[in-house]
């Protein structure tokens, strides 16, 4: 199929959500249909396009013969070019503002040719179904989350039905409501309120941030099909319970271990992220013993306040670990992310802080033990296929879901508590890297890896065949 002349190539217009972790997922997709004959564009917003020239530098997005890169406005206001924008105003911006620029895209990529034959939007980008029906091209959603999580706002109708949600007031969130079990879900065990997407602990039943993923989700069921970034084993329950409610899905994860099947110095040098990595990491990891560090990094969006970034410090100082952490410039709320200097006395022999850096291959050093994380999916799925154990610190979304599983179905994590102590820190810590509890989610966690790695492998790994079948059933 890699041979198909450029008039017969099916061009695939890839639209990621416009932030960090939705927009990584989606270019390795991207570049797998480019490997498997496909035309691509790929539609970032202008403001994470800016940002990506600023980390990559000025020639990173000229993009290569058939996998160009595009633009759309988000519709908000300037801002500050180094973080992570608001994610309600966000939600908002793209679903009343994104529509029309994208159909003019659209228009001018099929007027300049090749004619777009499919679109691959992520399931947040929703208003790209109305694009593809007007075209009468078939569009697949790529969901980033989860299976687990995508069931859990899928029953957000559900809940808010049932009265479960939103909260009546503030003190039900400390109250032990948010342990109530909600034994209804189609293939979820013993789920808590608590285990649910946090956009549910609101008192205001016209939040944005229920509605909003709320109709995300009940719109799947207009797309042609829709894809997750996990594997069949990881998630069978859940993902039967799925394909009884929407349009065929397609585990085609992790997909980063079906990237490393691809052979292409020209797709290898296209990456997405959007602050400066640091490759210095690597190095230092190098001198260190097998399964001896701890890495520390709460992704794209979390923030804390600068309380809790001390009470991680001093329980990371306190464990007498080795450890890799990563601080972005946007961590602490309001504030600068700066640690005191009695920390970097303490730690400089032992410690190594950067801003940024290539997670994947963090993950799969053979130094690394350990992943102190908020579970954000493609932290958890990375975690997952490189086989190592958590520590699990969710901070919102479907966060929390994943923690559930890594912790109670899975076998792979133990969880922090949200209001974060540097006793339990430390406690975590040294029984993740030292103690019998880190052997035995070690053990598990490996097991997993094995599970990860039998799905990518082609031609019969349940991913790499459904990856095939997803091409020729929902694209072509």
């Amino acid at each position: 199929m890699g041979s198909l002349a450029s008039a017969e190539k099916p061009h695939a217009v890839c639209i990621p959500y416009p932030a960090q972790g939705h927009i990584n997922p989606m270019l390795k997709l991207a570049k797998f249909l480019h490997f498997r004959g496909f035309h691509i564009t790929f539609v970032n917003t202008e403001y994470n396009h800016n940002r990506l020239l600023k980390s990559r530098g000025p020639d990173s997005l000229k993009g290569i013969p058939s996998f160009q890169f595009k633009t759309i406005p988000d519709g908000l206001p300037p801002s500050n070019v180094d973080a992570t924008q608001d994610t309600p105003a966000l939600c908002v911006s793209t679903t009343k503002h994104c529509l029309p620029p994208f159909r003019d895209l659209l228009s001018n990529l099929n007027h300049d040719g090749p004619p777009v034959t499919c679109i691959v939007s992520d399931g947040a980008m929703s208003f790209t179904l109305d694009a593809a029906q007007e075209l009468g091209v078939p569009e697949v959603l790529f969901w980033t989350t989860s299976a687990c999580g995508f069931m859990g706002y899928v029953q957000y109708r559900n809940l808010i039905d049932k009265g479960l949600a939103p909260l009546k007031d503030e003190s039900y969130l400390t109250n032990g409501y948010l342990d109530t079990v909600i034994d209804w879900i189609p293939g979820m065990k013993g789920i808590r309120l608590r285990d649910i997407p946090s956009f549910i602990r609101t008192t205001d039943p016209n939040d944005i941030m229920l509605e909003f993923p709320l109709r995300e989700a009940e719109r799947a069921r207009k797309a042609s099909a829709l894809i997750f970034n996990t594997f069949d084993a990881l998630e069978h329950e859940v993902l039967d319970a799925l394909s009884q409610m929407f349009p065929p899905i397609y585990t085609i994860g992790p997909l980063h271990k079906l990237m490393s099947q691809i052979q292409d110095n020209d797709l290898k040098l296209m990456e997405s992220n959007l602050w400066k990595e640091e490759p210095e990491c690597l190095e230092w990891l190098d001198s260190k013993e097998p399964n001896s560090v701890v890495y520390v990094n709460f992704g794209s969006v979390t923030v804390m306040t600068s309380q809790q970034l001390n009470e991680f410090a001093w329980g990371l100082v306190n464990s007498n670990q080795t450890f890799l952490w990563i601080i972005r410039p946007d961590l602490v709320s309001g504030d600068a992310a700066i640690l005191p200097p009695e920390f970097v006395a303490e730690t400089k022999e032992r410690g190594l802080l950067a801003g940024w850096c290539p997670q994947e291959q963090v993950l799969s050093h053979p130094a690394v033990g350990g992943f102190l994380t908020h579970n954000g999916w493609n932290s958890t799925i990375e975690s997952v296929s490189a086989g190592v154990p958590m520590i699990c610190w969710p901070f919102f979304a479907e966060q929390q879901t994943n923690c559930r599983y890594c912790c109670t179905e899975w076998g792979i994590g133990m969880e922090i508590d949200s209001d974060v102590k540097r006793d339990e820190i430390e406690r975590l810590v040294k029984e993740l890297m030292e103690g019998e509890k880190g052997k035995e989610l070690k053990k598990k966690a490996l097991e997993w890896k094995a599970l990860a790695e039998e799905a990518t492998r082609g031609p019969n790994g349940s991913s790499f065949s459904n990856l095939d079948k997803m091409i020729t059933q929902a694209l072509l």
